[in-house]
């Protein structure tokens, strides 16, 4: 059995997460027992919510247990099989954690499943064809409720979330604006992701500045808004809401290191009647064929063109993910180590 690289959680973050709170070691992989496969991972998704799971304290995310691997979505593929439902070189998804091999049960409703590499790229299983497009695809169909003509928004706009967001989104015929920072980001977004507009929150010293150009770049106002960020950006979206508008909770990024974040004008919710509703996407799974075939046959079209962000090397994960964290990535953060 080969060796294998992981990367455990070795202390909690005190405010802002450093590499210094993760630890690199090298074990030995088990034998297999009957049932169970040994998976190689090619890629690891690195994705906001493992900030949250990095506390130990209550968070939308159960806490990651100290001195054990880092909890995340890899994709790989079978090298080693004593299962009658795997076999060697099958390409598969699953939650194999911060390392360079795991064994999974396959007889574990959900462990994995086998994905097809033909038409969809491996690593667009850990991102557009994977959980963050389907937390696009539910926040937007089931709270934000699209209608031709709408207008929907959401920040991170050129993130894993954000890019599906999109192509979503235009599909069915609504006015799509993102909010990303830099010049280069919105470019990549109004020239290769869809939106009609992208606003670039860098160039806004507070909310009111914000607000306004979301009120140039939303003249019908905005139907629906898919939250990343929170703070300063939704303090700016709030003003510009229709009445009856619906917003999806998806993340609190500015958030993420503890300090509380205030709420400029709450009283809109009530004034503008707002549906304002968080959601986990793992907490509906009865949603997932029907946002994957969407997604799939999406980027299969060419319809949705995600990018990536790749660091080499397991050892390269922590440095790239608090570098997600501060927005550093450019679409899906992953790892690759095969």
């Amino acid at each position: 059995m080969p060796s294998n690289q992981q990367i455990l959680l070795d202390n909690r973050p005190q405010g802002e997460a450093s590499a210094g709170n993760f630890r690199l070691v090298t074990s030995d992989t088990p034998p297999l027992q009957d049932g169970q496969v040994l998976v190689r991972h090619h890629f690891l998704s690195l994705d906001p919510y493992m900030r949250g799971r990095m506390n130990d304290g209550k968070s939308y995310a159960q806490p990651q247990a100290l001195g054990e691997v880092m909890g995340g979505g890899t994709a790989g593929e079978v090298v080693e099989s004593r299962s009658d439902r795997y076999r060697l070189g099958d390409k598969v998804v699953g939650m194999g954690g911060w390392q360079q091999y795991s064994v999974v049960d396959a007889t574990k409703p959900g462990a994995m499943r086998k994905v097809d590499t033909t038409q969809v790229p491996l690593s667009h299983y850990l991102g557009a064809v994977g959980m963050p497009g389907v937390t696009a695809w539910y926040g937007l169909v089931r709270i934000c409720e699209p209608k031709a003509g709408d207008t929907m928004v959401v920040s991170a706009a050129t993130g894993a979330v954000g890019s599906a967001f999109a192509a979503l989104s235009k599909a069915r015929g609504c006015h799509t604006v993102g909010i990303a920072g830099g010049p280069d980001k919105c470019r990549y977004a109004t020239q290769e992701l869809g939106f009609d507009e992208c606003i670039d929150y860098k160039q806004h010293a507070d909310a009111l500045s914000l607000s306004r150009a979301l009120k140039i770049a939303c003249p019908k106002g905005i139907d629906g808004y898919f939250e990343n960020v929170g703070g300063m950006v939704l303090d700016a979206v709030l003003p510009r809401m229709n009445t009856f508008g619906r917003i999806a909770v998806c993340g609190m990024i500015s958030g993420y290191d503890g300090a509380p974040i205030p709420l400029a004008n709450p009283q809109l919710i009530l004034v503008s009647r707002l549906k304002v509703q968080g959601f986990i996407v793992g907490e509906h799974k009865e949603d997932w064929p029907a946002a994957l075939a969407e997604l799939a046959g999406l980027v299969g079209s060419g319809k949705l063109r995600p990018r990536e962000s790749i660091a080499e090397g397991l050892a390269a994960a922590p440095e790239a993910f608090l570098g997600l964290l501060k927005g550093r990535n450019f679409g899906k953060q992953l790892v690759k180590l095969a």
